[in-house]
């Protein structure tokens, strides 16, 4: 039973420590901190803020990380929130390992070439208006952890987010350029328009004051009524209402019907430590353990780091390879055990060549490829406690502000992503990535996601969560970090704050950021590689715990401030 009290004492302390002083606090970006007893990193002090006061109201680490996104929801809407979707990966103190999927779902009125006019798939469709929204699912996923592994209500979580949006905060720079560069199209759409715009149509600017008074009342029902508030009530059929009026496919019976899915994880081995990944709709799991797979078949200890970073290039374009064709909702397609069988792993390692980029025409042959996985712009919060509970949750809404559509009365911003899926074979989406029949769209299932919320494990202890936002480049992001934390010993700060590069198979480019020291550009580039310089390449966020001094470091990422904290 919960304690009502501790609801008032969570919620007051928030709102009386004082927003301005929350933000007046925070670190400068890149800076870690270190604790005793949990630990929490997120994009935002407020919501990293909100994850430590559930700690201090008798919460683990399943109630923080929920309470900060939960928050996220409200204070960094552009990248996640109640219309979106979600993957939680947990590890309990008992060693139980689960991955909750809340990934969105196509409406029951979804069909193949839904976004395909005159034989040509139209982007846009996909990516902005009524077309453009799965089913969400965030709010279902967190409902079913902390049912089963929080210690918190979801009143006493979702209480405080509500006060927050009701309230406003001063929005922060990242949100301000982001709203900038999204306001013409926001303001095509009235909800939208009521929320983000102000009354002359123009953007809040960066330290303005942003409230969400119709985002604070669905947040309410929802502590009140529960999750049913949102899936079976107002909420629903004001969705149902607009969708109908403004030719979109969502209805009241989406939401009722639509059910989060706990999923195994999946787990596999780099120099002595176990890696616990999400599985498919995630691509994540299953490709950051490609990658580290071939990878181990190399001795990069003894390489200079260009050469790994050659090495880690060939290995990228070879997995995401396999990604465009094999990967998909395993509830509707086969997604193959033979994509990390130890053969099969050595066999694409043999592809790669030392000495030059090699160019990637087909993806490979995996055994067992008629035998099911299973037999039967996105946010990250890490977070983990003294009692060993671990949680690496990522959150998203696809694109920045998703679909662009908030349905009036709700203040809730939808998702777009039904750009996840492929519209049409070899058709890209926004972020570039093309993939095959196994993720056309469907009724009811869910779309290919790169989302990689990742645990690891040494000696049967976890010592690190991690995740990244970023559209595919969180698989590489993930991947990178864990390469410098377990084969360079680095810091999980200065994992997080290395130089990072990408490739996806299609296009034939490597992303590098300007930061990336230029004998590594120059090999690449003399391997054969083409390089496509970025300021950045995604944000991460992660936990990492040391058992010598029995205490954890939380670090977020330099690239946009954020916040690390803990008790």
């Amino acid at each position: 039973m919960t304690n009502p009290w501790a609801f008032r004492f969570f919620g007051a302390v928030l709102f009386l420590s004082g927003i301005s002083h929350l933000q007046a606090q925070a670190p400068a970006p890149g800076t870690s901190e270190v604790w005793k007893r949990s630990a929490l990193a997120t994009v935002n002090p407020l919501a990293t803020q909100a994850g430590i006061k559930a700690f201090e109201a008798g919460g683990n680490a399943v109630d923080a990380a929920i309470a900060a996104a939960v928050t996220l929801a409200v204070v960094d809407s552009h990248n996640s929130g109640l219309g979106g979707g979600c993957f939680l990966l947990i590890r309990t103190p008992d060693g139980t390992l689960s991955a909750i999927d809340g990934r969105e779902t196509a409406p029951a009125g979804a069909t193949r070439d839904m976004f395909v006019r005159d034989g040509t798939a139209v982007p846009e469709l996909s990516r902005t208006g009524p077309l453009a929204c799965g089913v969400p699912g965030s709010l279902a996923a967190w409902s079913l952890a902390l049912k089963k592994w929080g210690r918190l209500s979801l009143a006493q979580i979702v209480g405080p987010a509500a006060q927050l949006a009701e309230a406003g905060f001063p929005i922060d720079a990242v949100f301000a350029d982001k709203l900038a560069a999204t306001a013409s199209t926001l303001a095509q759409f009235e909800g939208s328009r009521a929320v983000f715009l102000k009354s002359d149509a123009s953007p809040y600017q960066e330290g303005e004051l942003l409230r969400q008074p119709d985002l604070a009342a669905t947040l309410r029902e929802i502590a009140k009524e529960g999750s049913d508030a949102f899936y079976k009530g107002r909420t629903a059929a004001l969705t149902e209402s607009w969708m109908k009026a403004h030719g979109g496919l969502l209805t009241a019976s989406d939401f009722a019907a639509y059910e989060p899915r706990e999923r195994q994880p999946i787990l596999s081995h780099y120099r002595g430590c176990e890696i616990v990944g999400f599985p498919p709709p995630s691509s994540g799991g299953v490709h950051v353990s490609q990658i580290l797979s071939m990878l181990d078949t190399f001795d990069l200890g003894q390489s200079p780091p260009a050469e790994r970073a050659h090495l880690t290039v060939e290995a990228m374009k070879l997995a995401f390879a396999d990604r465009s064709h094999w990967l998909g909702d395993p509830d509707f397609v086969h997604v193959p055990q033979g994509l990390i069988d130890p053969a099969y792993i050595r066999s694409l390692s043999e592809k790669i060549d030392p000495a030059k980029s090699t160019p990637v025409d087909l993806p490979g042959q995996p055994p067992l490829a008629d035998t099911d996985w299973f037999e039967k712009h996105t946010t990250h919060v890490s977070a983990a406690d003294a009692e060993g509970t671990w949680v690496a949750m990522t959150s998203t809404i696809n694109t920045s502000f998703g679909s662009k559509v908030v349905i009036p009365g709700t203040g809730l911003l939808l998702n777009n992503e039904m750009d996840d899926f492929s519209a049409q074979p070899g058709t890209p989406n926004a972020f570039r990535l093309v993939s095959g029949e196994a993720n056309a769209v469907a009724p009811g299932k869910r779309p290919l996601s790169s989302m990689s919320p990742t645990l690891v494990l040494r000696d049967g202890k976890p010592f690190l969560s991690l995740g990244a936002a970023g559209g595919p480049t969180i698989i590489t992001q993930v991947t990178q970090a864990l390469l410098h934390v377990i084969d360079e010993r680095m810091g999980i700060q200065d994992a997080l704050a290395a130089p990072r590069l990408h490739h996806q198979w299609r296009p034939d480019v490597v992303r590098c950021e300007k930061t990336m020291p230029a004998d590594i550009v120059a090999l690449l580039q003399a391997k054969g590689h083409t390089l496509e310089m970025s300021d950045h390449l995604g944000v991460s966020q992660g936990v990492q715990f040391d058992p010598v001094t029995g205490r954890f470091t939380a670090a977020h990422d330099p690239r946009i401030p954020g916040l690390a904290a803990g008790r």
